[in-house]
């Protein structure tokens, strides 16, 4: 009799559970019909399927949803909400030791706390990132382009001593840095920035551009550093 009751039990309890997943399962379904008229309620629809599937254990998919979410506001171009639901992904894809996708996530937040003037935070997750592919065969190679991005929002402080810092510290921590196209960029930039030369920075531009076309974040991070530049060009004129 008391087998009987346990697997009775038991029965019961696989039933609760999938129950609750195919209720996340008709959650993330209507989140796919709303996506096309309201992003708003898709978001929250997937939400919902978020939190069963963390009840039943489900943290992968917890993981991919809120990613899916992070999307969505992604599209609509609310990067705040966007920033905030890739960093949850990104620690659910972390807790679960999958580290590309938790890299990916951690990349999105970074450039889009760049767009967003947040540069500490994102030169934090580019360096930090770095950091942890220089001992992983297939992750290595990006390094110096997770450097040149944090060496960019360094440029974006339109503060010398701190790009200067930061090109000596990245070379220190990848000693093949050194010799890269995108650390003797930074190295350039830097030098026309202290020089207050518009025209040296934009020649380095167009020469990095010709051989390493720039991406239009890049190109976004680097019209930023010209701006300041010219502002503090005619600051100057003022005075004289």
């Amino acid at each position: 009799m008391g087998s009987s009751w346990k697997s009775l039990s038991k029965t019961c309890r696989l039933s609760l559970k999938d129950s609750k997943h195919d209720a996340a399962n008709a959650y993330a379904e209507a989140a796919k019909c709303y996506k096309k008229v309201d992003t708003n309620e898709a978001a929250s629809c997937l939400e919902r399927a978020v939190n069963i599937f963390c009840e039943i254990g489900r943290l992968n998919m917890a993981a991919r949803y809120y990613k899916e979410i992070a999307e969505y506001y992604e599209s609509d171009q609310k990067f705040e909400q966007a920033i905030a639901y890739f960093e949850k992904a990104a620690e659910f894809f972390q807790n679960e030791e999958v580290t590309t996708s938790a890299n990916q996530c951690n990349l999105k937040v970074a450039q889009y706390a760049a767009q967003l003037e947040q540069y500490e935070k994102a030169i934090k997750i580019y360096e930090d990132i770095a950091r942890h592919s220089l001992n992983n065969n297939l992750l290595k190679y990006g390094v110096k382009g997770h450097l040149l991005t944090a060496g960019m929002c360094h440029l974006c402080k339109a503060d010398v001593v701190s790009i200067t810092n930061a090109l000596e510290k990245y070379q220190d921590l990848d000693p093949t840095f050194t010799g890269t196209r995108e650390c003797k960029f930074l190295a350039d930039l830097a030098s026309a920035i202290d020089e207050e030369d518009i025209a040296k920075f934009t020649d380095v531009v167009k020469e990095f551009d010709s051989m390493t076309p720039l991406d239009s974040w890049k190109t976004t991070m680097l019209l930023r550093v010209k701006e300041k530049l010219k502002a503090k060009e005619l600051e100057e004129d003022d005075l004289t």
